[in-house]
């Protein structure tokens, strides 16, 4: 009885049924009854009291694959290893630090399996656009490379909103925003997964140009045009074509209406769903689609003519596009391909996750792809360079100091060549990194040689007789003496 009560009585049930016998021992008149209800009162009263109710947790459902990997991590006590621990903090740095680009992008990178990998770029996406993510994995070790989409809202990556994620095993990307806005693309591996990959970052055009063979160089007027001596405004844009160029569907859409009007002539009404939208055609020559039908991207539907109002100006093809329960939206970013090309990738490969030196007299590192952004460091002649990723012309690299940022691939060269042999003349330790604090990769004596690969302030970067390569602290008294 105790267990039935504790699952069919919640909180609120429990006071209520409390409140109900009391009333009805206060009210009841049949002394039999009366003594049950006293008698049994007590040990209903405990059982609710001390009773509660059962409450089964919920079992988790991640919403991405990135979560359901994190939570993973978690479960087998992974998150609060050093490792774990780096993976996450690789997360929230992608975010929180990405880089800023220009779209089209493409870029390839190398993902060292000993290090936890995480990669942000951020970009620009108006509405009218799609953003469209392909990713090509070579190499991953059957790994997964997580890809999510978040718009940026507000100052930190706390506010901002996830809104696209790649599927388990899948490579590609798509969204289409509602607003203009910043979005941040991020990339990450799992742990202990390395390869090479390339990925490409696009904005189009979210839906088909309307005149097949034309773009939008054939647009002759554009949306809020005055008309009729300024009483109203063009609701579309009029791309002008020979008589009879087929017409087509700007998007997968439902057919509304097909007839004629006075103003439009022989028009044509869509509903796109997707995108909350009703396309509007008009001044067609001839309607060839039929009302209460589906139609696909790029289906002829019609042929461009003048009928309607536009009886006296030459064959075009009114436009127009009206947001379901707002109104006419200018189409034009709808219909019109972003300019820009893709740079074509001329980077040595090979370089990818190995370190290289200046062959300057000085290094300029940028901070994004674009030669003109803020300038991150000016490294003198041979400093090393870690290569991370390539792009166009260009390397995304890391220095010895943990910055990072853009150089022209012909600025550095390999590290095959020894720029000098020296003798050690007291015991030091070879390190990891160009910290005093790093690891220490070997310990080499007095009188043992290393060859001298590259010079980072007071550090270089040597390759001992053992062959293992690593960063040797020279004291400033004794750096012209070795």
């Amino acid at each position: 009885m105790v267990k039935y009560l504790c699952h069919n009585f919640s909180d609120e049930n429990q006071a209520r049924y409390s409140k109900s016998i009391g009333m009805y021992i206060a009210d009841g008149k049949d002394m039999k009854i009366r003594h049950i209800l006293y008698t049994i009162f007590p040990f209903l009263l405990f059982c609710l009291v001390t009773c509660k109710q059962e409450k089964v947790p919920e079992p988790y459902r991640p919403t991405h694959a990135h979560d359901a990997y994190l939570h993973s991590l978690d479960q087998a006590g992974l998150a609060e290893t050093a490792l774990g621990g780096n993976w996450i903090e690789a997360s929230k740095e992608a975010l929180n630090a990405p880089i800023t680009i220009s779209t089209p992008f493409e870029e390839v990178f190398y993902v060292d399996p000993a290090e936890a990998f995480a990669v942000g770029y951020r970009f620009d996406v108006i509405r009218g656009q799609r953003i469209e993510v392909d990713v090509d994995v070579q190499g991953l070790q059957t790994g997964q490379l997580f890809i999510d989409l978040y718009r940026v809202r507000g100052i930190s990556s706390d506010e901002w909103v996830r809104v696209a994620s790649a599927g388990t095993q899948e490579n590609r990307l798509e969204f289409e925003p509602r607003q203009d806005n910043q979005y941040v693309l991020r990339l990450q591996s799992e742990l202990l997964r390395g390869g090479q990959c390339r990925v490409t970052i696009k904005n189009v055009a979210a839906l088909e140009f309307p005149v097949a063979g034309y773009d939008s160089r054939a647009i002759g007027s554009g949306f809020g045009a005055p008309r009729d001596g300024g009483r109203r405004r063009h609701h579309g844009v009029d791309v002008f074509a020979r008589r009879h160029t087929p017409v087509v569907a700007a998007c997968r859409a439902y057919v509304v209406y097909v007839g004629d009007d006075l103003t439009g002539g022989r028009v044509i009404w869509l509903k796109d769903s997707k995108r909350s939208l009703h396309i509007y055609y008009a001044h067609l020559q001839k309607q060839d689609v039929k009302r209460h039908t589906w139609v696909e991207p790029g289906q002829v539907i019609g042929t461009v003519g003048n009928t309607g109002n536009a009886r006296t100006t030459p064959p075009h093809l009114h436009f127009g596009t009206y947001e379901i329960g707002y109104g006419p939206i200018d189409p034009v970013d709808y219909i019109t391909q972003p300019e820009g090309e893709l740079s074509p990738l001329t980077a040595d490969l090979e370089a990818l996750g190995h370190w290289m030196r200046g062959q300057g007299s000085s290094l300029h590192v940028n901070i994004s792809y674009d030669s003109h952004s803020e300038r991150v460091a000016s490294l003198g002649l041979h400093s090393p360079i870690k290569v991370l990723a390539a792009a166009g012309n260009r390397y995304r690299v890391l220095l010895p100091d943990n910055r990072s940022g853009y150089i022209f691939a012909d600025s550095v060269e390999s590290l095959n060549e020894t720029l000098e042999h020296q003798v050690i003349s007291f015991s030091h330790a070879i390190k990891e990194a160009p910290r005093e604090d790093a690891a220490t990769v070997e310990s080499i004596g007095t009188g043992e040689e290393f060859s001298v690969l590259a010079k980072f302030e007071e550090f270089w970067f040597v390759k001992t007789q053992q062959g293992n390569r690593g960063w040797l602290q020279i004291p400033t008294a004794l750096s012209t003496e070795m």
